[in-house]
């Protein structure tokens, strides 16, 4: 059964960090591409980063390039976005979904774990 479980969010002050994570299990991530979407409220989800399957080439939307990574430790089938000079408008609850390889959209994902809460506030 393929299943996705987030962690590491929380609140945060403007300027500070957080680590995501993303444990996957039912595949191994070399096999598919791991994105992670974000939704503040009410806004669309928009699809931030993604790592591919194979080789892990990675992706990132304009609005978080240069202050987010995406990495993965495949012996660990986890991924994770470590977010750096975060803003109150990264606020969002923050998921990572599974697909065959990186989309823009987020509806192309197919398997989604429960999210997790990233609040930017002084």
């Amino acid at each position: 059964q393929v299943r996705l479980v987030e962690s590491g969010g929380g609140l945060v002050q403007p300027g500070g960090s957080l680590r995501l994570s993303c444990a996957a299990s039912g595949f191994t991530l070399d096999g598919a591409a791991i994105g992670w979407i974000r939704q503040a409220p009410g806004k669309e989800r928009e699809a931030i980063s993604c790592i591919s399957g194979r080789g892990g080439s990675v992706e990132y939307l304009n609005a978080v390039k240069g202050r987010f990574t995406i990495s993965r430790d495949v012996a660990k089938n986890t991924v994770y976005l470590q977010m750096n000079s975060l803003k109150p408008e990264d606020t969002a609850v923050y998921y990572c979904a599974t697909a065959s390889s990186c989309h823009y959209y987020p509806n192309e994902y197919d398997t989604w774990g429960q999210g997790t809460q990233v609040t930017v506030s002084s």
